[in-house]
């Protein structure tokens, strides 16, 4: 770690993103209950104020509870962009799962990471379907209001509850071959929009698996975190590659390691300390 980050400097960086990250997310649900989105076309340009307001709002609120308590560090967000620094970066995406939160579906919520050389230090999301917030320190494990969390003890397949995500970027037909190879391996799966939320459920035992082949880094580093932190295996390219491309993630439960190591096969991957 940084010199200039020991363990209480992380540990006040922690608490404060907690605090911050379950602020945002309660204004935001609010902002959204009040602005009543699901009234409007979806084709309709105020569809689309609304979601700009609401992002840009949740990230300056975040940039600002968090800088004016640590002026030093370097912050970058999905709204505003930014840049890593030499010292801390916050990693920030303030609503995670945007149609989810458009449409009224509570499956999104507030990602933060902190990065220090190529380290995620800190992971906070706040989960808008329970109105808790989770949280890791690396090395600490990991929590969900305060109590801990782990992955779950899943081995065999049949059992399994997976989530797939899926980017644009990548190929639609490559998605169906892995839900069909799942599927015919017994298992459950969903899609369900929200990569954050996805990690965060297979960190708490909810889900066995979540894996995307293209995210931004804002969407999955705090999640990969508490995920790492609750005992699943975790996969992705070294953080700095993330931060300047983004890039696959895959996190499941560590019982079911021998049926998705052809996903790290797939990725070229193995699992790392994150």
């Amino acid at each position: 770690m940084n010199a200039a980050f020991d363990a209480d400097a992380i540990r006040a960086r922690a608490e404060a993103a907690i605090t911050v990250a379950l602020e945002v997310g309660r204004e935001t649900a609010r902002f959204r209950h009040d602005s009543d989105p699901g009234s409007l076309a979806v084709e309709n340009k105020g569809l689309q104020d609304f979601v700009t307001i609401a992002d840009r709002r949740a990230e300056q609120a975040i940039r600002d509870g968090l800088l004016s308590r640590f002026p030093d560090d370097t912050f970058m967000g999905e709204e505003s962009g930014g840049r890593s620094g030499e010292g801390g970066t916050w990693v920030v995406d303030p609503i995670d799962g945007t149609t989810n939160y458009i449409r009224g579906f509570r499956h999104w919520g507030v990602s933060i990471a902190f990065v220090v050389g190529g380290k995620v230090e800190i992971g906070v999301v706040y989960d808008a379907a329970g109105d808790k917030v989770f949280h890791a320190v690396r090395g600490s494990g990991a929590f969900k209001d305060g109590l801990p969390v782990h992955a779950a003890a899943t081995v065999d397949p049949v059992n399994a509850l997976v989530i797939l995500g899926h980017s644009r970027k990548t190929s639609f037909d490559d998605h169906l071959a892995l839900s069909r190879r799942l599927h015919e391996r017994g298992m459950d799966y969903r899609r369900m929009g929200a990569a954050a939320i996805d990690l965060v459920r297979v960190a708490e035992g909810a889900a066995d698996l979540y894996y995307e082949r293209h995210l931004n880094a804002w969407d999955m580093l705090a999640g990969a975190l508490i995920a790492e932190e609750a005992g699943a295996m975790v996969a992705m390219p070294p953080v700095d590659k993330l931060l300047a491309q983004g890039g696959p993630v895959i996190a499941h439960s560590p019982g079911l390691a021998g049926e998705f190591a052809f996903i790290l096969d797939i990725e070229g991957l193995a699992p790392v300390a994150i």
